[in-house]
């Protein structure tokens, strides 16, 4: 998710170079020549603009490249997936470089981070995994430049630049003047504009033959043309809406199809100042809850019905909700909103409270029972709170939160 403003690429194996230039555009606009001669003309797979709210999906081992085109930072929260099927390998993440020289960069973090002696066996672990992916530069680093330069048909002097062994700037680089890209132009349209966009027929088909079944159409009709962004901020993505509580709007494999194949889902979630999200757990995922705005007051219980946190997050720190954990989130005096990575392209919520929840769904006098309540009291307990999922902060004035019965 993106937090700014940049121009992202998506390297997708065997997919044509479908952004290009004609023959007879050989000059930019700005006088800078666009091609190196007939023949030459750029061209070059798909590019997005990116703006904030932006999700992007990337399957598993693409390359991609990102540049900040703006004039403010550039703010880009990853979630990673080890234990995702398509890694065949273990649970570690391993990330490789095309161009740079990333270890350079990483021996000077890893000076930077230099803890006492004395660590736990978790924080060792942690960092024999990063120390993995820090003993070498980018990937053509370990080949020889002889075999570099007859594979791309170039000099050995230029095989040796691809290496990057004398490149020290590591693998975030400044770009000395903004890059001559076939890029779509930015969409000015509403977010009503946008989302009355629609599929066509025929990509509506293969997405439905591609679901749960593999994507059984070909590549090159689905992969290739398949949507890798989402802007999730759009209001029109929200599926839950109380003006005085908040909002929260989901992605999934239903919304954005990619997501099925990463089985991966997210969450954007805002509270206004003081509103809770009803108490609820997760049926069928794990979940990672990042901080962009704001303060939140997260209440974590086991399935023993063990407190196991209870703090406040702040922006820029994360908590891990495991499946079926039971969770409440109050937001502070300024408001919150945050984003959520769910292991799961459809992953599904029960709530604890609310006008369609657990409790209220049950009959009057076996919520009684359950709860040593007389009906008149279980009646109340059911009837209650007639909000649904997003509890505007009358509705709890003067209470402390309690996630445990």
């Amino acid at each position: 998710m993106f937090k700014g403003r940049g121009i992202q690429g998506v390297i997708l194996p065997g997919c044509p170079e479908t952004y290009e230039y004609s023959q007879e555009q050989q000059f930019s606009g700005e006088g800078g020549r666009r091609g190196g001669g007939e023949g030459n003309q750029d061209r070059h797979q798909k590019v997005e603009n990116l703006k904030e709210g932006d999700v992007v999906a990337i399957p598993t081992g693409t390359a991609h490249w990102l540049h900040n085109d703006g004039n403010t930072e550039l703010v880009v929260v990853v979630f990673l997936d080890t234990q995702n099927h398509e890694n065949q390998l273990d649970e570690n993440q391993r990330r490789f470089f095309l161009a740079g020289n990333p270890q350079a960069q990483a021996q000077s973090q890893q000076q930077q981070q230099r803890q006492p002696r004395q660590q736990s066996p978790q924080r060792q672990r942690q960092r024999q995994r990063q120390g993995q992916g820090q003993n070498a530069g980018n990937i053509f680093n370990g080949f020889t430049p002889e075999l570099i330069a007859q594979s791309f048909n170039v000099d050995q002097e230029t095989a040796q630049k691809l290496q990057g062994q004398n490149d020290q700037r590591g693998h975030i680089v400044n770009v000395g003047q903004d890059l001559q890209i076939v890029r779509p132009p930015q969409d000015r349209r509403s977010p009503r504009q946008q989302q009355e966009q629609r599929r066509s027929p025929r990509q509506q088909q293969e997405q439905q033959q591609g679901r749960r079944g593999g994507w059984s159409n070909g590549v090159e009709e689905t992969i290739c043309s398949m949507k890798f962004k989402v802007n999730i901020d759009n209001p029109s993505q929200a599926d839950f809406v109380n003006p005085q509580a908040g909002s929260i709007a989901n992605l999934n494999s239903f919304k954005f199809p990619i997501l099925e194949h990463l089985r991966l889902s997210v969450e954007r979630g805002e509270l206004r100042p003081n509103a809770i999200q009803s108490p609820h757990w997760t049926i069928n995922a794990h979940n990672l809850l990042y901080v962009t705005e704001g303060a939140l007051r997260v209440q974590i219980v086991d399935n023993q019905g063990n407190s196991v946190f209870d703090n406040e997050l702040r922006e820029g720190q994360v908590v891990v909700i495991p499946q079926n954990f039971a969770v409440i989130k109050r937001a502070n005096e300024q408001g919150s909103r945050w984003v959520s990575f769910k292991t799961n392209d459809n992953a599904m919520i029960a709530n604890l409270a609310g006008r369609v929840s657990a409790i209220s769904s049950m009959p009057v006098d076996v919520v009684a029972n359950a709860y040593q309540l007389s009906r008149e009291e279980a009646q109340q307990l059911k009837f209650s709170q007639r909000e649904t999922v997003l509890f505007a902060p009358s509705f709890s004035r003067g209470q402390g939160i309690r996630a445990s019965a």
